[in-house]
This record gives structure tokens, sequence and C-alpha cells, in this order.
């Protein structure tokens, strides 16, 4: 996966990622999500620590091209 680094399933929202960041993405469009970072905005997103900042994962996920077209 391109944003947390687990093996990847396929091609969700443009980008290559895993079921865990798909199912992240679909929620943040669905529900309009705004999230906020508590530390400097650029925190690491891993395998096993990919939801200890959602703020970080979300713009990881536009940054790498993942988009609701």
């Amino acid at each position: 996966c391109r944003i947390c680094g687990e093996k990847a399933s396929g091609f969700h929202y443009g980008a290559n990622t895993c079921e865990a960041c798909k199912g992240f993405f679909r929620r943040s469009l669905q529900r309009k999500e705004s999230y906020r970072c508590f530390g400097s905005g650029d925190c690491t997103i891993q395998p096993g620590k990919r939801s200890a900042c959602a703020a970080c994962r979300y713009k990881k996920c536009l940054a790498l091209g993942m988009s609701k077209d």
C-alpha cells in the first residue's frame, strides 16, 4: 500500500492501496470528516500504526493521488 506500507490489494480511488486505507478514504469522503493533527503535521504512517493520526493519513492519501473521481 502506498499509504501505510501494508500489502496492497488493488488500485482504489486512483492509488495502489490496502483494504484498510481504501475503507478509511471511503469513510472520510462519506462522512466529510475534518481531521486535525495533534503533532507537527508530518506524522509517520506505517503498518500497525496507520490509525495514529487520521489527519496525516488523509493528507497522504490525497498527496498520493487518491480522489473520489
